[in-house]
């Protein structure tokens, strides 16, 4: 899809959007019609705030029940549709687009927040210019399940785990590989990816996997979990996860961990002046995903 002219020459000004989100009730995060998702919802209130309908460009796009704290997005809008963002009065001290996330806090449902937007920097793709995203998974093998106050945002785990197999596990797993195995396939799509890295930790019943790669390709995160859990469990070997790499297609031989577990917490993003050749290099990868 051919991006806009970005700027007063184009006509549209680039704004980087700061999101986060509980999942639970979303389809996920790209619009499908008939279906409650992020995009959706907040480009419905984008285009009502402009009054112009307007297209969201996200980071990372999240399955159904996955959460965010930490996603990115970023949306162009009409030159002089940004007026239509302002109050009749602004108050002191605010800083450019804060009356637009004011105004965004009103329309929005409670579970979705615009936390921050400013004006985006020349050559800045929320998708293509990010150099990694991180995610979190957490997990309770508490004998009683999540308490109530986590239960949306933690998964049960029946079992007991066995963390420091899960941790040799996973250091097998870093590097430039393809994770097909990992992967729901879509046609098209490259399945190689720099995982660079996979934590886990354990603090009384909680357990925690902490996620990094340069991108990931579609369910890749609950994939690798799920898999990992199998090896918490002793259920199959530490070395196991690592001969899956070879794997040209989604591995039958496990099943992904559960959505609700698992949050986009942030996404790193190079200097200003490092986005132009960040985004060439990402576009050349990851083009055919789209």
């Amino acid at each position: 899809m051919t991006e806009p002219a970005i700027g007063n020459g184009g006509g549209l000004v680039r704004l980087r959007l700061d999101i986060a989100y509980d999942g639970t009730d979303f389809a996920g995060w790209a619009v499908q019609a008939g279906q409650r998702t992020v995009s959706g919802v907040l480009e419905d209130a984008l285009s009502t705030v402009f009054r112009t309908p307007v297209v969201l460009r996200a980071a990372g796009r999240t399955d159904a029940g996955v959460h965010a704290t930490g996603q990115v997005a970023h949306v162009d809008v009409p030159v002089d549709a940004l007026p239509n963002a302002y109050p009749r009065a602004t108050r002191p001290g605010d800083s450019e687009f804060l009356p637009l996330v004011r105004r965004l806090g009103r329309f929005l449902p409670p579970d979705v927040r615009v936390l921050d937007a400013v004006r985006a920097a020349p050559d800045f793709d929320a998708r293509f210019s990010a150099l990694r995203r991180h995610y979190v998974y957490r997990l309770s093998t508490a004998p009683y399940g999540v308490e109530p106050h986590d239960a949306r945002y933690v998964t049960a785990w029946p079992r007991s785990l066995d963390v420091v197999a899960m941790t040799e596990a996973s250091r097998q797993l870093l590097g430039l590989h393809d994770f097909a195995a990992f992967c729901r396939h879509r046609e098209g799509a490259t399945t190689i990816r720099e995982l660079q890295r996979l934590d886990w930790s354990s603090e009384g019943t909680r357990v925690t996997a902490q996620v990094t790669a340069d991108a990931f390709c579609w369910s890749m995160v609950r994939s690798l979990v799920g898999a990992l859990l199998a090896v918490g469990e002793h259920r199959r070997e530490i070395g196991w996860c690592a001969t899956l790499l070879k794997a040209e297609r989604r591995s039958s031989e496990f099943a992904a961990a559960p959505p609700q577990g698992l949050t986009l917490v942030g996404v790193d993003y190079p200097p200003d002046d490092e986005l132009e050749a960040r985004t060439k290099v990402t576009r050349d990868l990851r083009v055919a995903e789209e």
